[in-house]
Formats: C-alpha cells, sequence, structure tokens
C-alpha cells in the first residue's frame, strides 16, 4: 500500500521533466500510478468482501500511539477504487484536452497527480493523525489546482476562498481528533470504532469538531460556497476534485465514523438538518443558471448533501444504501464533468442559451451525456436508481426523524430531476430562434473516459448485486434491523417506487415550467454565500485595519509595553485564579549570599538602562544584566550554561557596536514627564511579576526532579556532561529543529540587508561584489598605497594595510594576530571535550565566530575575507546538512538519531572513540560559526562601506581606477 502511495509522489515529482520531454502524452505515463492502484484494489475485492483487512503500519511518536497507518477494508476499497480508477481516466483524458503548448502543464500534472496520491492515502489511513495529514495535503493540492490559471483574479479569489474554508474546518477536525484520540485512548481509527470512548461532553464537543472538517471539506452548508467557485478551475479538476475524490472525503469521513458516534446526541441533528438543507438549496440554486458547470457544480452540492444525510443516518440499511450512492454518484457526476468539458472544447462555450443543435452534431457524446444523466436522475436500469431506491427505502422504514428526511429527500430528488432535464436540454437540445452551434470534431481519445464512466453507470444498474457483499461488509458494521435489504435494481411494485415516480413527474414538471421557476427563483434567491464572504472578508479587512492604526503607531516603546502590559494582565489572571502560593512551600532565597549580590548588581544594571540617554551606554548596561545571569549561572554550578551566556552576550553586544555606529549617539525621542511616569511602573511590574511567577513556580513543584535520573542515565554511558549529552543525544530532536530555526532567523535577517543593498544605485551595486575578492586578488589592491616593498617594515594582519592609518592599532592588530589561532584550537577543544568538560557545538561555533570577529574588529572588512575565504552560507548549509544527516542516519537502524559510538586505535594519538552525538554537535559547530560569520558579514561591512563613502575614502571617482574587490 505505501508504495503504491509513494509512486504517486516520486512521479508527481518528475513531471516537468515527462511533460517537457513527451509533451501532453506525459498524463498517460502519470496515470500509470493510480491504474496500479486500481488494479491493486481490484484483486483486493474479495478478500475485503468477506471482510477481511489489508494493514500496514509504521510506528511515527510512540508515546502517543501516533502511527502513519494505512488500512484496506470495505469501505476503503471502493473510495480507493473511485480515488484511482476516475484519477486514472482524468489523467487519460487530460492527454487530449490540453495541447503541448498549454500554459504551467507541467506544474498541473504534478499537482493533479500528487493530489491523486494524496487522496489514496487519505481513504486508507488508519491513524486520525496520519488522516489529517493527507487531509490538509489535497486541501493544498486542490488550492494549486484551482488556481491553476493564477493570471486571472477570479482563479486566484476562487483557490483562495477554497483553501480558507476547508483549512478552517481542517483545524478544527484536527482538534477533534485530538480529543478524540485523547478520550479513546489511541488514535488508531479502526480501534475507535470498534470501541468508541464514553459519550461526554469532551466527545461531544470533539464530534461537532470532527463534523465542521467533514462539512467544510464536502461543500455541506453553510459551508457550500467554495465548491461552486472552485468551477474556475480546468475541467479535468471539476470532474476529479470537485465530482469523486476532494468533496467525498468529508461524506467518507462522515461514513467512517458514523458506527461509532452516530449515537451521540449532536450527530444526527447535525448531519440531517444540514445535509438535508444543503440538498434543498444547492438543487433549487441549480434551475437558474446558465453556465453548465455550474449547473453541475450546484447539483454536486445537492448531492452532497443527499450522501451525508445517507452516510450519517446512523442505521445499516441506509449505510448500505450511502456506499452505493457515492459509487453512482461518482459515475454519473464525473462522467458530465468531462462531458462538459467535450463540449466547451468543441463548440468554446458553456452557456446553455448559446448551445443548440449539438445531439446532432455531437451524437456519441450526447448518447454518453444522456446515460450519466439517467443515472443521476435514478432512472432505471441505471445504478443510480438502484441506490436511490435504497435510500428512500431505508429512510421510510426508519425512525420519525428519518420519515422527515424523506420528505426531504424526495423534494430534492425532484429538484435532481429537474435540473438534470435543464442540463441536457440546455447542452445537446435545438432552441428555437438559437442557430445550430459550431463544433470540431471530437477524437476518440477525449471521449474514451467519460464514455467508460457513463456505460459503467448503465452496467452496474443490473449489475448492482455484484457490489452487494462488498457494501454491506461495511454496512453490517451497524447492528443488524429486522429486515436487512439488499441492492437490487427491481424490488417490485411498492411505495419506494410509488415515491420515485413522482420525483420523476415533479421533475418533468418544474422542467416543463423552467422559465418560471428560474424568474420566482431569481427574485426569492437569498443573499449568495458568496456574497455574505465577501462582505464578511471586508468587514474584518476594516476591523483589523482600525486595530492596527490604533495599536501600531510606529512606536517601538509603544509596541514593548503593550506586549508587557498583555503578558502582565495574563500573568496576573493565572496568579490570582489559581493560587499557586496556597499550600505550597516557600522556596530558599538563595543556596549562598552571592548569588543574592550578583542579583542585586544585575537589577542595578537594568534599572541604571532607565537613566542613560546615550546608546552605547545603553547597550553596555544591557549587556551586564547578560553578564550578570551568566554569573549567576556559574555560582548555581552550571559551567556550561555560563559559557554559553558569556559568548552570546559578547557576540550581541559586537553586534550592536557594529549597528551603533551609523546610529546617533544619544536616543533621538523625547519623552514627557508623564510618559516615563507610566513606563518606567509598567516596566517593573511587568519584571516583578515574572519574578513572582518564576518564585511561585519553583515553589509549586510536585513532581520529583528529573536532574537525578539525567545524571545516572549519562553516566550509564559513560559520560559526565549532562548539558552536553542532552543537547546532542537525548533531546537531539530539538536541537536539530533549534539549529534551523537559527539558520533561517539569520538568513532572514542578512537577505533583508542584501536586499537593501541590490535597490541601491548602479555605482553602490557595484561595490558590492564581495570580499572575496580580496583573497582572489593575491591579497593585494591594486590602485591603493601598499608602501614601499623594499621597507622592512612587517605587517601582522593580511590586510592591515587597507584601513586608515586613524583606524589603525598596532596593538589591536598584534593581539588579534596572537590570540586568533588559540581561541580556533578552544573553540575545537570546547567541541571535542563537551562529553565530559564544558563546551559543546553552540559555544564552540561561538568561539571560532568570535576570533573571526577580533580579526574583523582589528583588520577590517578585507581582514575578515582573508580570515573566513568561503562563503558563510556554506557554513551554514553544511552544518544543517551533516546534523539532519546524522539524525536520519539513525533510520538505517530504525529510529531517527538512533546513536551509535565507534571505537579505534590510531598510531601516536592512542585509543579514540567516535560517535554520532559528536558529528551532530559539529554540524551545529559549522552552522553557528557560519551565522555569526554571516550576520558580521552583512552588518559590519554594510557599515564599513557607509563611513567610508561618507568620509570620502571611496568616491565614485577613486573607486574607478583602484580596483576596490567591494565595488
Amino acid at each position: 500500500m505505501i508504495v503504491l502511495v509513494l509512486c504517486h509522489f516520486v512521479l508527481a515529482a518528475c513531471a516537468v521533466p515527462l511533460v517537457r520531454r513527451l509533451g501532453r502524452f506525459a498524463f498517460v505515463v502519470l496515470a500509470l500510478p493510480p491504474a496500479a492502484a486500481t488494479v491493486w484494489a481490484v484483486t483486493e475485492w474479495s478478500g475485503t468482501e468477506s471482510g477481511r483487512a489489508v494493514t500496514w503500519s509504521w510506528e511515527w511518536i510512540s508515546t502517543y500511539d501516533v502511527s502513519v497507518a494505512l488500512r484496506l477494508d470495505a469501505l476503503a476499497e471502493l473510495m480507493v477504487l473511485l480515488a484511482a480508477g476516475v484519477g486514472m481516466l482524468v489523467l487519460l483524458y487530460c492527454a487530449s484536452y490540453f495541447t503541448d503548448d498549454s500554459p504551467k502543464l507541467a506544474p498541473f500534472a504534478g499537482n493533479l497527480l500528487a493530489f491523486a496520491g494524496a487522496m489514496l492515502a487519505l481513504v486508507l489511513a488508519d491513524d486520525l493523525i496520519t488522516l489529517y495529514v493527507f487531509w490538509e495535503l489535497t486541501t493544498v493540492f486542490s488550492y494549486l489546482l484551482i488556481g491553476h490559471g493564477s493570471e486571472l483574479k477570479k482563479n486566484r479569489r476562487s483557490a483562495l476562498q477554497a483553501l480558507t474554508v476547508t483549512t478552517l474546518g481542517g483545524l478544527a477536525m484536527l482538534v477533534g481528533f485530538l480529543i478524540l484520540g485523547e478520550a479513546a485512548g489511541t488514535y488508531r481509527i479502526s480501534a475507535i470504532v470498534a470501541d468508541p470512548p464514553h459519550q461526554t461532553l469532551a466527545v461531544s464537543v470533539a464530534v461537532v469538531l470532527v463534523l465542521c472538517g467533514a462539512l467544510s471539506k464536502s461543500a455541506i452548508w453553510p459551508f457550500s460556497l467554495w465548491l461552486p467557485n472552485a468551477m474556475a478551475a480546468p475541467t479535468p479538476v471539476s470532474a476529479y476534485l470537485h465530482a469523486a475524490a476532494m468533496v467525498k472525503a468529508g461524506v467518507y469521513l462522515v461514513a467512517r465514523l458514523a458506527p461509532a458516534f452516530a449515537d451521540v446526541p449532536v450527530w444526527r441533528p447535525v448531519v440531517l438538518v444540514l445535509g438535508g438543507a444543503t440538498m434543498l438549496l444547492g438543487g433549487w440554486r441549480a434551475l437558474r443558471l446558465n453556465d453548465l458547470k455550474l449547473v453541475l457544480a450546484y447539483g454536486t452540492v445537492s448531492q452532497l448533501g443527499f450522501l451525508t444525510v445517507l452516510a450519517g443516518a446512523g442505521n445499516r440499511n441506509a449505510a448500505l444504501a450511502a456506499v452505493a450512492m457515492i459509487l453512482a454518484h461518482a459515475l454519473f457526476k464525473a462522467a458530465l464533468f468531462l462531458v462538459t468539458g467535450i463540449v466547451d472544447h468543441a463548440a468554446g462555450t458553456r452557456d446553455l442559451r448559446k448551445l443548440s443543435g449539438l445531439a446532432r452534431s455531437m451524437p456519441y457524446v450526447c448518447t454518453f451525456a444522456v446515460l450519466a444523466a439517467g443515472s443521476m436522475a435514478a432512472l432505471p436500469p441505471f445504478l443510480g436508481f438502484a441506490a436511490k431506491e435504497a435510500a428512500l427505502d431505508a429512510l421510510l422504514h426508519g425512525d420519525t426523524a428519518d420519515r422527515w428526511v424523506l420528505a426531504v429527500i424526495v423534494a430534492g430528488s425532484v429538484l435532481t430531476v429537474a435540473y438534470t432535464l435543464r442540463f441536457v436540454w440546455g447542452a445537446f437540445a435545438r432552441k428555437p430562434g438559437v442557430a445550430d452551434t459550431p463544433v470540431h470534431r471530437v477524437g476518440a481519445a477525449l471521449l474514451a473516459p467519460p464514455a467508460v464512466l457513463a456505460v459503467a453507470g448503465l452496467v452496474l444498474g443490473p449489475g448492482v448485486g455484484w457490489t452487494d457483499r462488498l457494501f454491506a461488509a461495511y454496512a453490517d458494521v451497524y447492528p443488524a434491523p429486522a429486515h436487512p435489504y439488499h441492492l437490487a435494481l427491481w424490488h417490485g411494485f411498492g411505495l419506494v417506487l410509488l415515491l420515485s415516480a413522482l420525483t420523476w413527474a415533479g421533475g418533468a414538471v418544474l422542467f416543463a415550467w423552467r422559465s418560471a421557476v428560474a424568474r420566482f427563483s431569481r427574485r426569492a434567491a437569498w443573499p449568495t454565500a458568496d456574497s455574505v464572504f465577501g462582505h464578511l472578508l471586508l468587514g474584518l479587512e476594516r476591523v483589523a485595519l482600525q486595530v492596527t492604526g490604533f495599536v501600531q503607531r510606529g512606536s517601538l516603546p509603544g509596541y514593548l509595553a503593550i506586549t508587557l502590559m498583555v503578558m502582565l494582565a495574563g500573568q496576573l489572571a493565572v496568579l490570582f485564579t489559581d493560587r499557586p502560593w496556597e499550600g505550597a512551600v516557600a522556596p530558599r532565597a538563595w543556596d549562598t549570599p552571592l548569588q543574592g549580590a550578583v542579583a542585586l548588581l544585575t537589577c542595578a544594571a537594568a534599572l541604571s538602562c532607565l537613566t542613560v540617554s546615550r546608546r552605547m551606554k545603553a547597550v553596555v548596561l544591557a549587556g551586564l544584566t547578560g553578564y550578570g545571569a551568566a554569573l549567576l549561572f556559574v555560582v548555581q554550578g552550571a559551567p556550561d550554561l555560563a559559557l554559553t551566556q558569556f559568548c552570546v552576550e559578547t557576540v550581541s553586544m559586537i553586534v550592536f557596536v557594529l549597528v551603533l555606529r551609523r546610529m546617533p549617539v544619544r536616543f533621538e525621542e523625547s519623552i514627557g514627564t508623564w510618559r516615563r511616569a507610566l513606563r518606567i511602573p509598567v516596566a517593573l511590574v511587568a519584571a516583578a511579576t515574572v519574578g513572582v511567577a518564576v518564585w511561585v513556580a519553583g515553589a509549586a513543584r510536585v513532581a520529583e526532579p528529573a536532574g537525578t535520573p539525567m545524571v545516572e542515565e549519562v553516566a550509564h554511558h559513560g559520560l559526565k556532561d549532562v548539558v552536553a549529552t542532552i543537547l546532542v543525544d537525548l533531546r537531539a530532536w530539538d536541537t536539530m529543529g533549534e539549529s534551523a530555526v537559527l539558520a533561517a532567523a539569520a538568513i532572514g535577517v542578512t537577505s533583508l540587508i542584501y536586499l537593501h543593498r541590490r535597490s541601491e544605485t548602479s555605482m553602490n551595486r557595484e561595490e558590492l561584489r564581495g570580499e572575496t575578492a580580496w583573497t582572489l586578488s593575491g591579497g593585494r589592491l591594486a590602485g591603493l598605497p601598499q608602501g614601499d616593498d623594499t621597507a622592512p617594515e612587517r605587517d601582522w594582519l593580511a590586510a592591515g594595510s587597507t584601513l586608515a592609518p586613524e583606524h589603525r592599532s598596532v596593538v589591536f592588530e598584534v593581539v588579534g594576530r596572537l590570540v586568533f589561532h588559540p581561541i580556533l584550537v578552544l573553540s575545537l577543544y570546547l567541541l571535542f571535550c563537551a562529553e565530559n568538560m564544558p563546551g559543546g557545538g553552540f559555544v564552540a561555533g561561538l568561539v571560532a565566530g568570535l576570533g573571526l570577529i577580533t580579526r574583523y574588529l582589528a583588520g577590517g572588512r578585507f581582514e575578515l575575507a582573508e580570515a573566513a575565504p568561503l562563503q558563510p552560507g556554506l557554513f551554514t548549509g553544511l552544518g544543517l546538512f551533516l546534523s539532519t544527516a546524522v539524525a536520519l542516519g539513525g533510520l538505517t537502524e530504525g529510529t531517527v538519531l538512533h546513536a551509535w559510538t565507534h571505537y579505534g586505535h590510531l598510531p601516536l594519538f592512542g585509543d579514540y572513540h567516535l560517535s554520532t552525538s559528536v558529528l551532530f554537535d559539529f554540524g551545529v559547530y559549522l552552522l553557528v560559526l557560519g551565522v555569526v560569520l554571516d550576520i558580521v558579514r552583512a552588518l559590519g561591512a554594510k557599515v564599513d562601506r557607509q563611513i567610508e563613502r561618507a568620509a570620502g575614502a571611496l568616491t565614485p571617482a577613486s573607486d574607478a581606477g583602484t580596483g576596490d574587490p567591494n565595488r
């Protein structure tokens, strides 16, 4: 199963070269994975109809019993045949529908096949979280497919609307899944259905949330607005996503969970009322539209309401009718959408008012359209008739609520017959006063897919008994009724057949009065859901603009004050509501008086920031607070944390200083007395609240500290440094994620700076080629004064002579030259000693970065280029790649980040061991080094150039002959 799913995604990734080489015939190759899935499902038919299930699982999150689990049972068998079989036919249809020069054909082909793979995995999923993952993948791919013609505003809006509605429903559904999984003690769907959790308020809320996701996916009112607008997508997308696959996902989920939760009090009212209302509203709207695709779209909405009623009714016979109707609907509606595409392709329009005489000019297309329409109108001997008979019988013999629903279904079926006749008449009939529409020839390859679907609906009518065992295998999970229903084309004369005849007659009457019905429908029409959605978005945007204008006034202190006040309100609310101090043992004020002294000095440095007006002084005082925290770590006995804090604070202060060189010396904002009187109390109260919250949290501890077990676990592996071992072994997954975030943040910041550079004048862009040109030119800048080559003068730094004399410091250059290599050696020592002594990849990378910063401060940006000739991105990318490779390499042993150690012996060095944790830490080392180097180059070198230009050192005239590699 998993191989079939993966084949869809692998081949979808190859869509671009396939389309480039084969053109539109690449769709034939892309149809192979759905074809293989169809064949596989057919081979499993006999097993699933006898009640056997095919399963596959891979443990994902063992702690929460979450697995990537797939399961093929009777219901999944039907959905696989629809998702794969119809998907295969639609892909073959695309090979004739599109041309080789169709725009964006390769992305469309890849997205369509990837959607088929996601849909296949969705219906096979036997885990709630797995189902949600593929559920959202279908949402993403449908967004891309609906917005295929993104150059049109309508397509973009329709795609965004579909994404918004279905994603909001999906997020609500995820919360419901989490509640159900915790209530049931497992996320395995088959286990939950077999043994549902006890009915509680939480379970009822979870059911409502899950239904929100299912109903939004299947376009049930009030979520039905997105489906008609999604008709902006190409016709193959409408035939597949909006008839056979995506919109069936919600109905499938209702059918999957109904055996377990149909007895929950909130289930049936939501499903029956909203499903019935959707059937009526969709069918009524279809009677007044003139676009063939929109007629089918609202007809689809109506039929989805009908399917939801059957799937959620909660009894055996209704469930049997539901799965039969799911099959019938997929066959006739996909066929009709494909026929509409052929009509549009041949006639150049879908407006039924302009189409005339196509029955004569396109007889084969008309024939297959009539076959599909006959099944949609539930005429014998089509499959739609057999399924509709089963549905009417199930509701007729149900309870009082089912009989009320039966009346709604009969009324909705009348509308179905009416818009079916309107579709066939509008597409193919010869209309008085309208000239026959000219069409071009339609090839057999384009007609074959809808022909197969339409004929299948005809063949499966008399042969519906072939599916009875399979569908009954699903329906029999419900309690057996007194008279179990069996699928057959003919059940004799009776009330059910009379109701069917009434729907045919009523539909024919509505069609005969179509003009009057359309006029009345337009007069009595409510505001469209699309209009309501648009007004809601507009209102939300206006409210957001008002709130933004009120809150965000361009004052950073104001933003900080608002953030602190919100945090303060939340903390105080929690503290005074829970009262955690009641019954708690007050923690010690300190372990040693030295801690109190360091804390007082740190607080004094922080409070001193309130009185300064010079930026540099404020940065130094703020840095002292960080150093104070590092001293507290030292006193507490945490050298790892202290070393990291010292390095981070040092690098942060240097970066601040680099930026402050181009900023005014003093703060320019004038602060009034009342503002100062407001800001200071807010800051002090916020700080006090956080301090009290931390202090109370320490006093409210009820569990045993994890420190002792951690020490024992680390010692068990022959190690001593607990912190480093936690970061690179026990919680290396967190470290890898944090490293990726650090790299992304650094790249984002520097990218903004480089983007600003690219927006400068051409002269400035010429200046910004990079410091690496210094090393490429052999360490000498042509045109700059190099001094007398015969003089015995020695430069301590390679590029020290590029600095202006007033900016040079011989002492600093000597110190920088002498300490650079020891600093690098120290960084490597900190990296490799981390298993038993303070250190680690993060702090080692910071130390190495400080060494490079020293070279930069002593010799300028050319000296930095000499010290680090490689691009920072190489270090960052290589480090992230190494850490990720080590993490994924553990999959060979079955577990991500599986640790191993290699022991060996080297001459001169003696015994050694190499573990995955060291390799992982080396990746962190390279990443941090790259981040520091990137920031220093982006901020330091940019400011250097600005200062030099301001001082006239690099004027356009002088630059022309200097050969400055930074031009």
